[in-house]
């Protein structure tokens, strides 16, 4: 197909020449005009492709109760509910940078191969299962009441902020954590990224191979 534009072009090309007696290649200007075009459509491609991650570095958050408390109520669709519950059943009690911090974690997941591809999934892997679910809440037995309805907004606004991308800068990329009242033996397995409030974070340990 490309053949034969080239040729079609070049043909036009040869006509134009002979009547204005100007020295042109036909077939180079056909592919340089056909090179234009596609270096033209690349160049949309990639501005395409990082508009929507230049929008999320922008998204400016303070990680202090008074300035999510000072923010607008917010709703969602149901990954964003399901971090918002994640978020009040496992760090409620928490400073609001160690609810950004939990949310980073289960971001991560999401982002892993290693673990479902949705919010939801991510927080409900294994529930029903005992001693085998991800996120304690999920398979503990209690009831999941939302009681503290102003803990709750709180920590759906962090869940929105979170989904619509903000900075995950706290956790070094950890997609575990457990409180510091307690040291399981999985957590010897993973480096420790940081302490934040009650938790630890975790990672899979990065190897580099030697050669």
């Amino acid at each position: 197909m490309r053949t034969l534009a080239i040729s079609i072009f070049a043909i036009l090309m040869a006509s134009q020449t002979a009547f204005s007696g100007a020295s042109v290649d036909p077939v180079q200007q056909a592919i340089s005009a056909e090179e234009q075009q596609i270096a033209s459509l690349d160049k949309q491609k990639l501005k395409d492709f990082f508009a929507p991650r230049k929008k999320s570095k922008t998204l400016q958050v303070e990680r202090s109760k008074e300035w999510v408390d000072a923010q607008p109520k917010v709703s969602g669709d149901e990954q964003w509910e399901c971090l918002a519950q994640a978020l009040y059943f496992e760090a409620r009690g928490e400073s609001v940078r160690g609810q950004f911090a939990v949310a980073e974690v289960i971001l991560n997941r999401v982002d892993s191969a290693k673990f479902p591809n949705s919010v939801c999934n991510v927080i409900h892997q294994g529930t029903g299962k005992k001693f085998a679910c991800q996120f304690t809440f999920t398979c503990d037995g209690n009831p999941e009441t939302i009681r503290e309805k102003k803990a709750y907004a709180r920590v759906g606004k962090i869940a929105k902020y979170m989904l619509d991308g903000a900075p995950r800068d706290l956790t070094d990329g950890a997609t575990y954590y457990h409180t510091v009242a307690v040291s399981p033996r999985w957590a010897r397995k993973f480096a420790r990224t940081t302490t934040i409030g009650v938790h630890h974070f975790y990672r899979p340990h990065i190897r580099v191979s030697q050669n």
